[in-house]
């Protein structure tokens, strides 16, 4: 027999929504650019300083190889037991420095405007709040709380991706504040794989007019691979594919000797991504006397529906009902970090963050109302006993 949830769990209209998205905001005036991990730091110095005096171990990862810097923050009072619930956001952004001073935060109605706010600022943000709040008021959760902040997840995770499996494999189980798409409510249950391949060709030079035949075009190779590559998305049906990029020759009088091109893959479960990357990375040139190189791979593993993610969700729905929330789901063609853990096996819940639109885009925004709703739903998620009696157990 499942305990009843708690009596006492705040709903969202005891949440100050205002104050949470004044925190949003200051969030968003660091600007935190990829390839700024000096900015990055900026940020993640005004985090810890928040957490000043709290019983919270702090772990500073700094950045490497030109990638922003890490933060841990870990709360583990006594009575506190068992795995930690990890909570896993990023704070870097796709958006230059100045981009603030060309479009800064405005409020349109129910609308919050500015670069790196829905993607995904205002998710990092309430969730390092809410163990912020929990730590401040000494709330004993029921098993320990780490929260995680990533420098480089808009580059591909590429200096932490070993953190945060290490952070995944040792929680019980990990919620992803990622922006959430389509009605307000919705949580994402399942990612598509990513991978990236870079595909170059190189063939011979001539003078297109005197000598054509003499050449040996780079770009008609590479326009050979762009067809048959694109029209696998008419025959695929758990994988697409998107020729993002092509570039090569010189001029229109000499025949090409360089050309390459970089595509986009998505797959919806690993069979596939593995078959896909296999055939690949075996392409062949189709012409005489060229050469192709193929390189890439998988960056994100697919992140599934498994029995654990449906049972994390629907204890999510229930946790919900009763704050008097209606939730869903959705899955998307985009990734997380959460596809990392999801890879490990473990129960992920994605897309908690705010609702909005314009990842990426110059209309970004988030919806004010669902800030106060995300709030209470991550307090309760990290401090009800029954919801992590019917998530886990």
């Amino acid at each position: 027999m499942l305990a009843p949830f708690e009596n006492n769990l705040p709903k969202p209209e005891t949440f100050d929504a205002e104050a949470l998205a004044a925190g949003i905001i200051r969030w968003v005036e660091f600007e935190t650019p990829s390839d700024r991990p000096d900015l990055i730091e900026l940020l993640l110095d005004h985090v810890v300083e928040s957490f000043a005096g709290l019983p919270i171990t702090v772990e500073r990862i700094p950045g490497r190889n030109g990638c922003g810097g890490q933060l841990v923050l870990h709360y583990a009072p006594a009575g506190a037991v068992g795995a930690p619930a990890l909570l896993m956001g990023h704070i870097d952004t796709v958006w230059d420095a100045g981009t603030l001073e060309k479009r800064p935060v405005r409020y349109e109605g129910d609308r919050i405007y500015g670069p790196g706010i829905f993607d995904m600022k205002a998710g990092s943000f309430l969730a390092t709040e809410a163990l912020r709040r929990i730590a401040a008021a000494g709330i004993v959760p029921p098993r320990p709380i780490t929260v995680y902040l990533n420098g480089d997840e808009e580059i591909g995770s590429i200096t932490s991706r070993a953190k945060i499996e290490e952070l995944a494999a040792a929680a019980a189980f990990v919620l992803v504040p990622e922006p959430s798409f389509e009605a307000p409510g919705t949580l994402i249950t399942a990612r598509k794989g990513w991978g990236r391949f870079r595909l170059t060709a190189r063939g011979v030079s001539a003078h297109a007019g005197g000598n054509l035949f003499d050449g040996r075009s780079a770009i008609l190779e590479i326009a050979r691979h762009i067809v048959e590559i694109e029209a696998l998305n008419e025959t695929e049906t758990a994988a697409t594919f998107n020729v993002g990029t092509v570039n090569g020759g010189t001029r229109a009088n000499v025949v090409p000797d360089f050309a390459a091109i970089d595509v986009d893959m998505r797959a919806n479960d690993m069979e596939t991504a593995e078959r896909h990357i296999a055939a690949m990375l075996a392409r062949t040139a189709k012409g005489k006397d060229i050469t192709l190189e193929v390189e890439g791979g998988l960056n994100r593993p697919p992140f599934q529906r498994s029995g654990a993610v449906v049972k994390l969700y629907e204890a999510t729905c229930e946790l919900g009902r009763e704050l008097g929330l209606e939730l869903g789901e959705t899955t998307r063609g985009g990734v997380s970090d959460g596809n990392f853990a999801a890879a490990l096996g473990k129960p992920v819940l994605d897309g908690l963050g705010c609702n909005g639109a314009g990842a990426h885009a110059l209309h970004e925004h988030i919806l004010f109302s669902t800030i106060a709703p995300r709030a209470a739903l991550f307090h309760a998620m990290l401090t009800s006993a029954a919801f992590n009696e019917r998530a886990l157990g």
